[in-house]
């Protein structure tokens, strides 16, 4: 059964909604990353609902090495365990676990914890009975992210194995999901197209894992190194060869820019640490660009964040306010501007429903990217 539904669209872009367990998702979307069940920032779970947040995003890898997915079982599951009631999606893992170098054979990965040194091994099954016991709404296929300069030799046989790795998923959570004792019995899985920025590679991967028919697809190994031309242009020659039927996930990404052109390119799912970040660090996006709040010129600015901008943030504390909690170090600073920015992507995300709703998406697009300082991609 297909739970997603196309609503309306504009050339390649679309407006739907994924239903789910958990709630009806409205896309496009950007996921609030919630890496370790929480936002980094001190948001907790009525923070992202005051947000417009629709779904949060948390990590396999880490909530494996700490507390353990076994605790949060016991607990009753991730949406218990951190008071959060709408979709989850978790990510594999995967990209986390090659960053730290593991030993790889057919099997999976064997390395050592971030946490503690100790040894761990993580296949394909492996990490669909962790996800299991997270009783996640959405899980994430085992894949390997192969370096964006990996030889073509290499993305070949990378991608071949991220197949065979993908097939051992479907029948894990397949069991999984038929266990009396799941905490989800209706787990969605989103495979994942890889190949690096060779085209026929990745339209080739494409091709194979569509004849699995799952529930979405999802493009990683972008947003690692390439540049901002290079990805769209991946977009441009792989969004097509996934089914337009299904929500089509572009992992990692981005800037207000990047969501804006991937929109336009078809694709409906979005997340990044990067408005967490930035708001940790003093920098906030607003409709005319991003600013740092620690600059001299906001000392004396009694104005909002952002004029245009309706987050609790805007509508109680200034500029001047904000950069002086930065100036004394307070935490509290942190939260604000991690609240702003994650309203400003979210409230992004509507802006761009509502364009696509009313048939305008292509002439808000380039209105967008001209207020943001940027300009639109030919």
């Amino acid at each position: 059964m297909n739970n997603y539904k196309i609503l309306t669209t504009c050339g390649y872009a679309k407006r739907a909604e994924l239903t789910t367990p958990h709630g009806v998702i409205q896309t496009p979307v950007f996921m609030n990353v919630a890496t370790v069940a929480a936002i980094k920032g001190g948001l907790d779970a009525e923070d992202l609902k005051r947000l417009g947040c629709q779904i949060a995003l948390a990590n396999t890898y880490h909530l494996h090495v700490r507390p353990g997915d076994s605790l949060i079982y016991d607990m009753g599951g991730l949406h218990k365990f951190m008071a959060w009631d709408a979709p989850i999606l978790t990510d594999s893992g995967g990209f986390q676990i090659f960053s730290l170098s593991p030993k790889m054979d057919e099997e999976g990965c064997t390395f050592r914890s971030h946490i503690d040194g100790r040894r761990i091994f993580i296949g394909p099954e492996e990490s669909m009975t962790i996800q299991s016991h997270l009783g996640a709404t959405i899980c994430m296929a085992f894949d390997e992210c192969a370096p964006i300069d990996a030889t073509r030799d290499y993305i070949q046989h990378s991608v071949e194995r991220t197949t065979r790795w993908l097939r051992r998923c479907v029948i894990r959570l397949t069991e999984l999901n038929g266990y009396e004792s799941s905490i989800n019995h209706s787990q969605m899985l989103f495979g994942i197209n890889q190949g690096a920025l060779f085209t026929d590679i990745r339209r080739q991967h494409a091709k194979e894992i569509t004849e699995l028919d799952l529930p979405g697809y999802a493009i990683g190994g972008l947003a690692v190194g390439e540049t901002h031309a290079q990805m769209y242009q991946m977009l441009d020659d792989i969004v097509p060869y996934l089914p337009q039927d299904k929500p089509t996930y572009l992992m990692g990404v981005g800037t207000p820019e990047n969501i804006l052109e991937a929109v336009e390119r078809g694709v409906d799912f979005f997340d990044c640490v990067l408005p967490a970040r930035n708001g940790r660090h003093a920098h906030v996006f607003t409709h005319a660009g991003k600013i740092n709040l620690r600059n001299k010129q906001y000392e004396r600015d009694d104005g909002p964040i952002d004029q245009e901008c309706g987050c609790p943030v805007c509508q109680r504390h200034s500029r001047s306010y904000l950069r002086h909690l930065f100036a004394a170090r307070e935490m509290l600073a942190l939260r604000l501007c991690v609240m702003h920015n994650l309203y400003f992507y979210n409230n992004l995300m509507v802006e761009i429903r509502a364009a696509l709703e009313a048939g305008s998406f292509a002439a808000y697009k380039r209105a967008a990217l001209d207020r943001l300082g940027r300009a639109a991609m030919p």
